[in-house]
């Protein structure tokens, strides 16, 4: 049995025992890493802004409730590499008293309904309630007995250049995905944060004509960053973009924004908590989006669109995505999550199209796996 396929057998053991735990893979690395505790080591802030004086794993919603808080599970154990890994016993760990029992059966948005919320949001756009609504459907896909550990493998081995995880936490249950949407990253002395927005299939010559409605949908974040950078006295930064950015399935407009890690060393938890959520995953203002995404989704995003990765860790600093590209695994079906950006110029049927291709990601790598059972 080589390292791979060792490590692949231990993460599945790990979610048998329910050992509370974060593993990923970073964006072009080939080498994962695994936090892993007890469920007393685990903490849970009140707030994003309390994470300025915790280290860990963390993994945050969309909006915070008693129902879905955030989390962050302490660096106790922190192993780096197949070596370390594959060599880590878990069996003195006790099991998390939560489950992943199947909750009702999930029930994936239909065509229907789902244009319905988009033609509703393009009214409230056209009546200026807000300039911009993400709206995002589910995806419910029967779950049979496949390895959770050669899921993760798989979806690494699909997604290369972008944040590969799996966790499985109290409080949150056993999530996966492959997001490609950095938002924040400090090593203390120099930090970074993207906008990320607009989609469309990738293409095999990697020639990319982005229209104005997908300009216009990436500039709402840019100027929302540009913003958040302000209220924090940042006169001086550095862009790069916007230029595009290809997953495995589709394509995004990237802008970098670059900046001195010192003025908010301490206050990594405040920037992050401005930042969050940001106009990809929401919209624009940010009240009147959110009130629109309570009032008319379907369902409750859960962890979907929030952020997690390791945070204030010594070597690797901070390093957070947005969650995106994800899932919520329970025993007998996986939970998809996928969304798109809603400005007055949106095609309903168009966007329905989006959010089946950024689907893909996911559904590619359960298939693949299924396929071969």
């Amino acid at each position: 049995m080589n390292s791979i396929t060792q490590f692949g057998c231990l993460i599945d053991n790990l979610i048998e025992k329910n050992v509370a735990f974060a593993c990923w893979f970073p964006p072009s690395s080939d080498s994962p890493q695994l936090i892993a505790g007890s469920e007393d080591d685990i903490i849970f802030p009140g707030s994003i802004e309390q994470l300025s004086r915790i280290r860990g794993f963390v993994f945050a919603p969309f909006k915070i409730s008693n129902h879905v808080p955030v989390i962050v599970l302490p660096p106790v154990i922190h192993l780096k590499g197949y070596d370390q890994i594959q060599s880590f016993n878990p069996e003195f760990l006790t099991s998390a008293s939560f489950s992943r029992k199947t909750k009702d059966a999930c029930i994936s948005t239909n065509f229907h309904d789902y244009l319905v919320c988009v033609n509703h949001a393009i009214e409230q756009i056209h009546a200026a309630k807000f300039s911009k609504v993400i709206v995002s459907r589910r995806i419910c896909k029967e779950k049979k007995n496949e390895s959770m550990g050669r899921l993760f493998l798989g979806m690494h081995e699909t997604n290369p250049g972008v944040f590969v995880f799996v966790v499985n936490l109290p409080g949150a249950g056993l999530w996966m995905g492959a997001t490609p949407e950095l938002l924040f990253r400090s090593d203390g002395r120099h930090a970074q944060t993207v906008s990320l927005a607009a989609t469309q299939p990738r293409r095999p010559d990697g020639r990319y004509c982005w229209f104005t409605k997908e300009i216009e949908e990436q500039a709402f974040v840019s100027r929302y960053t540009v913003d958040v950078l302000h209220r924090f006295g940042f006169s001086t930064y550095q862009t790069k973009g916007p230029q595009d950015l290809e997953t495995a399935t589709v394509a995004h407009l990237k802008t970098s924004f670059f900046f001195s890690g010192d003025p908010i060393r301490e206050r990594l938890g405040e920037f992050v908590e401005q930042l969050c959520p940001t106009p990809a995953v929401c919209g624009l203002p940010k009240v009147e989006a959110a009130r629109f995404i309570q009032d008319f989704e379907p369902h409750d995003r859960r962890y979907y669109t929030g952020f997690l990765g390791p945070w204030r860790l010594e070597q690797s600093g901070t390093d957070v995505y947005v969650n995106l590209r994800s899932m919520e695994i329970e025993d007998s079906q996986y939970v998809l999550y996928t969304g798109g950006g809603i400005t007055a110029r949106s095609n309903p049927e168009q966007e329905w199209e989006e959010t089946t291709q950024k689907s893909r990601t996911l559904l590619n790598a359960i298939e693949a796996l299924q396929g071969q059972a």
